[in-house]
């Protein structure tokens, strides 16, 4: 395999990146001056080797803690926790500046159901709300969540206020990190 086609495979592996965009890319970055390729790589590596992923969250940040810095944040309400599928999704509902509690990110899929058990039984919560995008995988995922949340008061420990979902606004579907502030903001504030 050519140099061509393997950087343009590599591409094709991002989210929503499809056959002629990666070779866009690759054609862009032949183009480049020999400078702007370096800087390209150096930050990739830059990128690679000092973020790392908050303990409490799961939210990449750069810093030498070990949490970062929305949960560090000692004006946060940490009564209050918000399951998101990823990190795009918190950086839409931070946007918004409605929110001001806690933040749990999935990965994706149920990847990290362990953390998310340890991190409910661990704390307090008075609400915990299910920030899941209107897909039919959203949806499924927010049932199984709910499940867990439900399962973990079942055995025994201290039964969290309420489990809320983002109000409808959303479209059906839709992706948090697209939707626009004030939909979000709606969302949030008409949560069930």
């Amino acid at each position: 395999m050519d140099s061509i086609e393997k950087l343009k495979n590599i591409f094709r592996d991002f989210p929503t990146v499809g056959q002629r965009t990666a070779m866009r890319f690759v054609y862009y970055i032949l183009k480049l001056p020999k400078e702007k390729t370096d800087e390209l790589i150096n930050a990739i590596l830059e990128l690679k080797n000092k973020i790392k992923l908050c303990q409490m969250c799961f939210n990449p940040f750069e810093g030498n803690n070990l949490i970062c810095p929305i949960c560090q944040n000692q004006s946060r309400n940490k009564n209050l926790l918000c399951i998101v599928e990823k990190e795009s999704d918190l950086l839409s509902l931070e946007n918004t500046r409605k929110y001001n509690g806690l933040y749990f990110i999935l990965g994706g899929t149920l990847l990290r159901v362990e953390q998310l058990k340890k991190r409910i039984a661990e704390t307090k919560f008075s609400e915990i709300i299910i920030a899941l995008n209107p897909t039919p995988e959203g949806r499924a995922t927010s049932i199984l969540v709910e499940q867990i949340i439900k399962n973990l008061k079942a055995e025994g420990h201290e039964p969290q206020q309420r489990i809320t979902h983002l109000a409808k606004g959303i479209p059906v579907g839709g992706e948090l990190e697209y939707a626009d502030e004030e939909t979000l903001e709606n969302a949030l504030e008409g949560r069930k």
